[in-house]
């Protein structure tokens, strides 16, 4: 009886898998929402600066960089006997107690100082739109800040279901919103992208390949939404069973599809639109690129649109780094807890955790540092670690990995990851 139950539930779930349910458009769009934030707000910029061929080459590898590493490492959360478990605790089960504890570090600071940068990016969105658009004196950033990250912990207090949902129901419009704005800009291309083009190739040690290179960190950011992975992979495997992960697959394949095209179009549009001088004082003056454009054109579209976008892009995002810095920190808590032999108390640890962040956010907010320095040189070389290398180390390593040995996709992954860390290290050195 046993048997004929268990053949029943597999047969159930194998159509399931085999049909697109409600819930993975909820998730495709969740994904997207987790990438699509401060990063890609601040991708034209960067991207723009050194001219058009490097950015020409970002456009061709950005899918395959997102969605074969993404993939790795969602099939590595997959892969632990306990269905149950999440990325961490998959790290333990495979690589040791010690390893884990390690990962855990490295997963939490990969994550966390992302929020630091959505705390300042968007108090900085708002500060901007009311100053520049309202024509109104800046608030007290102090006050600001605590507010404006106060609303997104309350969306958080209700649940990661609920999160999920939120993201799925503004990561629609802003889509429709995002391809309008860049279709609103096609009248204003100009050719200075070329011409900064043919600047670039006089010196292309130094110009196209440097600035390539050291972009690179700046699109995993982008793109990256890691974070969520663990929680996309342990929810679809509770739903689909063993098939999940050529399910997770197909998710993460049509979410990249859709992620990059739109990206990669909104990138092109408002790169055509601006000089690399104009995208050079974007950057100095620390605020995204559609706060810019809204104060470059000066039209009543763009100027009350664009900070829009940017506000719900950057909460979308927030929610789906909170997942994965919780995640971590509640670990090292945990860890902290077994070691001196303390029971663990979760109702409390979650609101501890919650109060760590809210607070920490807050003061960074306050501090307003430079958020690119922040994605260079925090995020991106943790995010390249966990998120290009430990997969392919563990598809060599790990036994029940192993049937994904072979793929040429995962040497390109394995270098995508290598070129990441190496252009962190030379801006740190540098």
């Amino acid at each position: 009886m046993n048997y004929v139950q268990s053949s029943t539930n597999i047969s159930q779930k194998k159509i399931l898998a085999s049909t697109w349910q409600k819930s993975d458009t909820t998730w495709m769009l969740g994904l997207y929402g987790t990438a699509i934030g401060a990063g890609v707000l601040f991708l034209p910029i960067n991207a723009g600066i050194g001219g058009l061929l490097p950015l020409i080459i970002m456009a061709i590898i950005a899918f395959p960089m997102t969605f074969f590493s993404h993939r790795g490492l969602c099939r590595f959360v997959l892969s632990g006997k306990n269905p149950n478990n999440n990325l961490i605790e998959v790290v333990e089960e495979h690589f040791g107690i010690d390893i884990g504890k390690l990962i855990t570090l490295l997963y939490f600071f990969a994550i966390y100082p992302i929020l630091l940068v959505y705390g300042v990016a968007i108090t900085n969105t708002v500060d901007s739109f009311i100053v520049n658009q309202i024509h109104l004196s800046s608030p007290p950033r102090a006050i600001l800040s605590f507010i404006l990250i106060t609303v997104l912990m309350i969306v958080i207090y209700f649940g990661k279901n609920f999160m999920i949902k939120v993201i799925g129901i503004l990561v629609f419009p802003f889509i429709v919103t995002l391809m309008l704005l860049a279709l609103y800009l096609i009248p204003h291309w100009s050719g200075a992208i070329f011409e900064n083009l043919f600047i670039k190739c006089t010196s292309i040690e130094k110009g196209i390949l440097m600035t390539l290179w050291l972009a690179i960190p700046v699109m995993v950011f982008a793109f990256n939404h890691s974070p969520i992975i663990s929680t996309f992979a342990v929810m679809k495997r509770k739903e689909y069973g063993n098939i999940a992960e050529e399910k997770c697959s197909h998710i993460l394949f049509y979410s990249h599809i859709l992620m990059v095209l739109t990206v990669m179009f909104f990138v092109f549009s408002c790169v055509f639109s601006l000089s690399p001088a104009d995208l050079m004082l974007a950057k100095t003056q620390n605020i995204s690129i559609l706060s810019y454009l809204a104060n470059y054109f000066n039209t009543p579209i763009i100027a009350y649109v664009a900070p829009i976008i940017t506000f719900i892009a950057i909460s979308t995002s927030f929610f789906g780094h909170y997942m994965g810095a919780c995640e971590g920190f509640n670990q090292i808590i945990i860890n902290l807890l077994h070691k001196k032999n303390k029971k663990i108390n979760y109702d409390k640890l979650n609101r501890i955790t919650a109060f760590f962040m809210l607070i920490s956010t807050w003061i960074v907010a306050m501090l307003n540092p430079s958020i690119l320095s922040i994605i260079e040189n925090l995020g991106g070389p943790i995010i390249a670690i966990l998120l290009f290398l430990m997969p392919m180390y563990a598809i060599n390593k790990v036994p029940v990995m192993h049937k994904y040995r072979g793929d040429i996709s995962n040497i390109f992954v394995i270098i995508m990851g290598l070129i990441s860390i190496s252009a962190i290290l030379y801006n740190i050195l540098s």
